[in-house]
Order: structure tokens, then sequence, then C-alpha cells
């Protein structure tokens, strides 16, 4: 899929506690209360969030949901590996490329 080196570093964002996640080329700046979510659920989660390893790959997935894709990326821990967290995304079509909106952080 040509989003996951997009996804890769919104995540890493997320692993060095960056979670506005500002200055990615087509990724959203995350409002607020958004950024406070993430930063909250991981905290709550109680474990260290490390970059994407490729076996995210194998269990993340992205749906057509008529206007753009919703992409869950499960995470990983430091602790764990796999994680029950998941990435939340939008994805939508431009006709410069996509435009990526993170939508949280949490455990479905």
């Amino acid at each position: 899929m040509s989003w996951r080196s997009t996804l890769s570093e919104v995540v890493a964002r997320i692993a060095a506690q960056d979670y506005f996640i500002q200055g990615i080329a087509s990724v959203d700046s995350v409002p607020a209360g958004t950024a406070a979510q993430i930063r909250d659920n991981v905290a709550g989660y109680g474990e260290t969030v490390v970059k994407l390893p490729e076996e995210s790959w194998a269990t993340s997935v992205a749906q057509w949901m008529g206007d753009s894709w919703e992409v869950l990326v499960d995470l990983w821990t430091e602790e764990s590996g796999r994680s029950d967290l998941v990435l939340s995304v939008r994805v939508f079509e431009t006709e410069v490329g996509f435009r990526f909106q993170v939508s949280g952080v949490y455990v479905p």
C-alpha cells in the first residue's frame, strides 16, 4: 500500500509522544482534543508505543466508506509486541494525491 511510509511516520510521532503530528506532508495537524485523547489512551494503556514493524501490515485494514478510506493500523509496544491499540485514520483522495486525517488511538 502506498500509504505505509506516511502511516509509519504518524506512528513514529506517536511513539515520540508528539500527539499533534504536525509537519508531515499530506497529514492534517491533529486538533487539541484528539491529541489529548490519543495521549490519554496511550498513557492509560500503560505500555510504550514503538515504531511500526513490518508485521503490522499483515493485520491492519482499510475499507472504503464512500468518500474516504477508514484505516486501522495495529500498534506495537515495547513491552508486548502487537498490542490491542489501533491507530484510526481517514484517507481522502484528492487531485494531488492522498490527504490523511488522524481520528484517534484506542482499543476497539
